[in-house]
């Protein structure tokens, strides 16, 4: 039986050993996850997604709720203008910029890729409002292929509290977790991680000592990381 070469380094690596058990608490306590954004359609999606940077799953559920049903198509989007979509978006934080990336996109995927988003991740980082972040959601969502670890604020944060990566910046922790990480985890660990932080471990300081992943690495209950 082969072992995989992530999996390999951490049997070899003591102080890794933990992170198995990690993994396997994360799949026990919730079994089955999902993106908590609403959508309907893969243009969705990435409107949704671009849409929650620094802006909370919830508040983007709300917007597009209405949204979705005033902009039906990806022309709709294409044929409209940063200021009248801003208006539609305007309780949604940086929303100027945001307007203006969501309506240059769609013109610019509606032309150049016949209407669908390109499906590898160094197209994807090219275009206005995609990072790595929104990329490696649209790799594993939309395209079923996960290249990377989608490192939003919970990651980070327990990343960084779990002792799983000794850097701050999100591309460097992203490196970091691909290599102790198996590549079959990819897709989901990001959004386990979600649930954990809200079901389990808010950012908020507290007694976080009995949390079933904080039992898992001695003294991360110390570790409040901030969020920048």
């Amino acid at each position: 039986m082969k072992i995989g070469n992530c999996l390999l380094k951490i049997l070899l690596n003591p102080q890794m050993h933990n992170l198995l058990k990690f993994i396997k608490t994360l799949h026990h306590l919730f079994p089955t996850v999902k993106v908590a954004l609403h959508y309907s359609s893969d243009w969705e999606l990435a409107v949704a997604v671009i849409l929650s940077t620094q802006t909370t799953d919830k508040q983007v559920n709300k917007v597009t709720h209405t949204l979705f049903k005033k902009y039906k198509k990806l022309s709709d989007y294409a044929n409209s203008t940063p200021t009248k979509f801003r208006e539609d978006i305007k309780s949604i934080g940086l929303n100027t910029t945001k307007a203006k990336n969501i309506v240059a996109l769609a013109k610019i995927v509606q032309k150049k890729y016949g209407g669908k988003l390109p499906d590898t991740i160094n197209e994807l980082v090219t275009l206005p409002g995609i990072g790595r972040k929104t990329a490696n959601v649209i790799m594993s969502e939309i395209h079923h292929n996960p290249v990377g670890i989608t490192v939003d604020t919970h990651v980070r944060r327990f990343a960084i509290k779990f002792g799983l990566s000794k850097h701050k910046d999100p591309k460097r922790i992203e490196q970091n977790l691909m290599k102790i990480i198996p590549k079959k985890e990819w897709g989901t660990i990001t959004l386990r991680l979600i649930e954990y932080g809200r079901q389990y471990c808010p950012a908020r300081k507290h007694d976080c000592k009995n949390h079933p992943l904080t039992k898992l690495f001695p003294g991360s209950e110390h570790v409040w990381p901030k969020s920048k």
